[in-house]
């Protein structure tokens, strides 16, 4: 039987990775989309990508566990309203993780970066919709299932940028504004990251010390983040970071479609 992966691991790589975790829980408090960091800095790390994305929900639970409670803390996301979207996302989630197991690695290994680098390119060009809002008006529920079952679907299957989808989508679909759209999309992330863990956790595609220390790192990061009152810091930061995103899942596309270093 093969060592865990962390084993092999020195502990400048396990460094690296945790500062890459902080810098992604600091720009996501500050600009969003600080997920899409992890992933390539593990494939680049040499994990396989079944356990890229298995140690990857284990590092975004942690992220998606303290955001979601913030917002439920402070009333800015009540679970009752949106019953169905919850049940929808975990099914969802549970489905994608399930499927991706069948999928090869090499399959992985190809489809990963570009789906970091579409939505790298979505997340810097797209613009944040405005939604009229009206506090009194109820959530629709039937809307919810479609909504909820393919964003858990796709973050089951890879996850990034399924923040920012949540987000849009739902500015769209509901008379939210941006902070309770956002209370939505932290708590259905967290649902999805928790669900498609424990199939990842069953199917023992989980780096445990790499997942626990990239998470704490990314908790501590956000912490500092999101009490972050530099003006203006996120139109500078937010363009800067998807940037590298962009720069380091070309670099990935290129080594594994063309098998260049």
């Amino acid at each position: 039987m093969p060592l865990p992966f962390e084993l092999a691991v020195d502990p400048a790589t396990l460094t690296i990775l945790a500062l890459v975790a902080f810098v992604a829980g600091f720009i996501d408090a500050i600009a969003g989309g600080g997920g899409l960091l992890t992933i390539p800095a593990l494939l680049m790390a040499g994990l396989p990508p079944h356990l890229v994305l298995g140690t990857n929900k284990l590092c975004a639970t942690f992220g998606s566990a303290t955001a979601s409670y913030t917002f439920y803390r402070r009333k800015l996301f009540a679970p009752r309203p949106w019953r169905n979207a919850l049940i929808g996302t975990a099914v969802g989630a549970l489905l994608g993780a399930t499927l991706v197991h069948w999928l090869p690695a090499a399959w992985l290994n190809q489809l990963l970066p570009v789906v970091v680098f579409a939505c790298g390119l979505y997340l810097l060009f797209g613009r944040t919709p405005a939604a009229p809002l009206n506090a009194d008006a109820p959530i629709a529920q039937g809307r919810q299932w479609p909504q909820s079952l393919g964003l858990g679907f796709y973050d089951g299957v890879a996850g990034p940028g399924t923040g920012a989808f949540w987000t849009v989508s739902s500015l769209l679909l509901y008379p939210l504004d941006l902070v309770r759209a956002s209370g939505v999309a932290r708590s259905m992330n967290f649902v999805s990251n928790a669900c498609a863990l424990v199939v990842f956790i069953v199917a023992g595609q989980v780096a445990w010390v790499l997942g626990i220390s990239m998470g704490i790192a990314l908790m501590a990061g956000a912490f500092l983040g999101a009490r972050s009152a530099i003006r203006g810091g996120s139109k500078f930061i937010r363009p800067v970071f998807i940037l590298m995103v962009l720069a380091l899942a070309a670099r990935l596309a290129w080594q594994h479609w063309f098998g260049l270093a």
